[in-house]
């Protein structure tokens, strides 16, 4: 067994010592011996952990090692079969012992109630059988604030939860336990479901919470994670403790150590070869579409080549490979796939798909993907059923044929279960998503196409799974591997296409397909290195690069090359982006600084602005930013406000202005249109933001304050651009109200 003494230098803390370590005033959570079975299967054998108050602690292990059932142990949700559990100083035997304690749980599943408002589901369980603990008004007010601060938008509280996508019911989820306050919070795989900015933004409240006093728990996968969040980390395998590792020990070497023991795992397969590039081609698209809005979309796949697919939640890879897989169809012409013999299949429907040795593996595997009420076997093998019968038309399935399949996948793939015959729930959710790869395996695909496959999946079956796609590529077939982890694609991927907006916004090979040229692509900036080795890649503008880059070699006559195009950006004239603001704009002034702005993306048909001051001090009470400038219905064809264009003949004829907040404050002198800054206490930041929008019109009420403003506006919105300027402290101070 490999220890943390072989990592840390320090002895592994056992059973035996942590019954007897710190005080409890020094450990919110302290856990010694647990065991915990599910009929055969033994999901902790003997596990010990700490967590103190004050720190973020990650629970780290493979697939099956027991990592959320410790946590479904600490947060009352399982009895134990024996140990000692101690929570602030309680043992909880339910949920409801655990939240009254102050412990919340946010767990893998998106728990959400989709016919209940948000307002709803942020506060169920909450309340009293026959009393509220707080009064609707409260609630709204915490409500409204939390979550602009985690998702950056002003939400419709009264709207269904159905209606929102996954990656804002996830906020959901997070943002119910964090109302609760509590002093025990555990976060058991919850950025599964979120991209890297809004990842960036639950570990700015996870910080807060650690450093007001509460003990954070994570469980996670996420490697990266844990090194930049975590203060310690406690590693599982089989069910017990094998080593904690301090803040400078939590390293990608030393984890994966104490999760193999004494077996070495591979490393992460070098990329495949870049002469996949110049095979022949097993798939392609030509100005085929996903959304009807989009761009068109140029596509190849070839023999022998792993195609890596990303971009940030929403912006289209999931669809595109969906619909590569005939998931769901594309708008207009889908894909097509290149027989051995040169015949043209139309691949629109997953029957076309499979007719055509397409598999596809979806992440979101409860939906797409198990049979909850079949066995482990019949999940991965059902598929297989008409191919492997014996008896002619008699059609008998041959069992013998199908265990050697399924013995053959469960190994390769480190499957770990108890009997096959066990229900497929049965398995740890790692392991769940090893079944739906071992049945994508089993088809004998040509083409595998995977949807964020490795979502729930340990980092040593990611190197399995790894290791397994080179083998399959290099046998000449081909896979799509859409992944919203961008480590994943780096150094496995031959070639990466980055989506935003609804098409291919970058397509990177060779040494570009690197973390910096990957995210830069996701936030619109197209960044290529192109350099000797060891030479630090130059920022450059996208014109050079478009010059630069010679044409890639093909064995067929390839698609249309468009140059990259710059991204939507606004600026102004009179400040830089993160420059003071001056005078002139600011105060009693009134006067509306110019504005600029280029390259709106395609399908813009008017644009929307919006001016605020998000660092309101707490003392007026206001649970929101504070605007100054509300318009709407700027048309398709502006691209500037000149100076002073608020409530004068520069602005255009079709644009409304809509009151700032200083109306809703009741200051003297204001009405529709711009109010500059006019900070009340020290300097603060003003966010410009410009919608560009899908619609000529925004139906909107002359009245219409901020939050209904942006309520009319988001539905419409395709993208925004952004610039921050600063103002304060003022001058003078902020006339009484009328």
């Amino acid at each position: 067994m490999v220890d943390a003494a072989l990592v840390t230098g320090r002895p592994r803390k056992g059973a035996e010592e942590s019954a007897s370590a710190a005080p409890f005033g020094s450990h919110g959570v302290s856990l010694v011996g647990i065991r915990k079975s599910f009929d055969v299967t033994r999901a902790l054998d003997g596990a010990s952990f700490s967590a103190r108050l004050g720190e973020i602690h990650a629970i780290f292990g493979g697939n099956g090692s027991g990592k959320s059932t410790l946590a479904k142990v600490i947060s009352g949700v399982l009895p134990i079969d024996a140990g000692q559990v101690n929570i602030l100083g309680h043992t909880p035997n339910s949920p409801h012992d655990a939240r009254a304690i102050g412990v919340a749980t946010v767990f893998q599943e998106v728990l959400v109630a989709d016919e209940s408002s948000v307002l709803d589901n942020l506060y169920l369980g909450a309340d009293r059988l026959w009393s509220s603990v707080l009064t609707r008004t409260e609630k709204v007010r915490a409500a409204a604030k939390l979550m602009t601060e985690l998702t950056g938008l002003d939400l419709d509280l009264d709207m269904m939860a159905g209606q929102l996508p996954l990656n804002l019911k996830a906020w959901i989820t997070i943002a119910r336990a964090l109302l609760a306050k509590p002093k025990v919070l555990i976060l058991d795989e919850s950025s599964a479901a979120l991209d890297l900015d809004s990842t960036e933004r639950l570990f700015a409240k996870i910080r807060e919470l650690r450093d007001a006093g509460s003990c954070v728990l994570i469980v996670t996968h996420r490697i990266a994670e844990m090194t930049r969040i975590a203060d310690r980390v406690t590693v599982l395998r089989d069910g017990r403790d094998v080593g904690v590792l301090e803040k400078g020990d939590i390293t990608e070497a030393n984890l994966l150590r104490l999760i193999a023991g004494n077996a070495e795992r591979p490393s992460k397969p070098v990329a495949p070869a870049e002469d996949a590039l110049r095979r022949s081609v097993v798939m392609k698209a030509d100005v085929m579409k996903i959304w009807p809005r989009s761009r068109e979309i140029d596509f190849r796949l070839h023999h022998g080549e792993i195609l890596g697919v990303a971009g940030l939640d929403g912006h289209g890879q999931a669809d595109f490979v969906r619909v590569l897989a005939g998931v769901q169809r594309a708008v207009g012409s889908g894909p097509i796939v290149i027989g051995e013999h040169g015949g043209f299949h139309p691949v629109n429907s997953l029957a076309d798909a499979s007719r055509h040795k397409v598999a596809y593996v979806s992440g979101d595997r409860k939906r797409e993907g198990l049979f909850a009420n079949l066995s482990i076997f019949e999940n991965m093998l059902a598929p297989l059923y008409r191919t492997k019968s014996r008896g002619g038309n008699l059609a008998l399935i041959d069992w013998t044929a199908l265990s050697g399949s399924f013995e053959w996948e469960r190994e390769k793939l480190s499957i770990r279960l108890g009997d096959r015959a066990d229900k497929i729930t049965s398995l740890s959710g790692g392991n769940q998503q090893k079944v739906l790869i071992g049945r994508a395996f089993a088809l004998s695909p040509n083409i595998l196409i995977l949807n964020d496959p490795a979502r729930g999946v340990d980092i040593a079956a990611k190197t399995d799974l790894y290791a397994h796609l080179r083998d399959f590529a290099a046998t000449g077939k081909s896979v799509v591997y859409m992944s919203s982890e961008i480590e994943e694609l780096i150094g496995f991927c031959s070639r990466v296409l980055v989506f935003r907006n609804g098409h291919v916004f970058a397509e990177l090979t060779g040494e570009d397909i690197n973390a910096d040229s990957i995210l830069a692509a996701m936030f619109g900036q197209h960044r290529v290195s192109r350099r000797a080795p060891g030479e630090s890649a130059p920022r450059r503008g996208e014109a050079e690069i478009a010059a630069e880059s010679p044409p890639r070699p093909s064995a067929w006559p390839g698609p249309k090359v468009r140059p990259p195009l710059a991204p939507f950006s606004l600026r102004s004239p009179a400040f830089a982006d993160g420059g003071l603001i001056p005078d002139r704009y600011a105060e009693a002034n009134n006067v509306s600084p110019p504005l600029a702005w280029e390259s709106p993306p395609e399908g813009a048909r008017s644009f929307a602005l919006t001016v605020t001051d998000p660092d309101m001090p707490p003392d007026p009470g206001f649970p929101r930013a504070f605007a100054h400038w509300l318009v709407a219905d700027l048309p398709a064809d502006c691209r500037q406000l000149p100076e002073g264009a608020s409530r004068s003949g520069a602005m255009p004829r079709e644009a409304r202005e809509f009151a700032s907040d200083f109306v809703t404050f009741r200051i003297p002198g204001y009405g529709r249109g711009y109010g500059g800054p006019w900070p009340p206490d020290d300097a603060h930041r003003y966010v410009f933001t410009l919608y560009a929008l899908k619609t000529e019109r925004i139906e909107l009420a002359d009245s219409a304050d901020y939050v209904e403003f942006v309520r009319a506006v988001l539905p419409s919105s395709i993208t925004t651009a952004t610039l921050v300027g600063l103002y304060g402290p003022a001058n003078a101070p902020l006339p009484k109200p009328a």
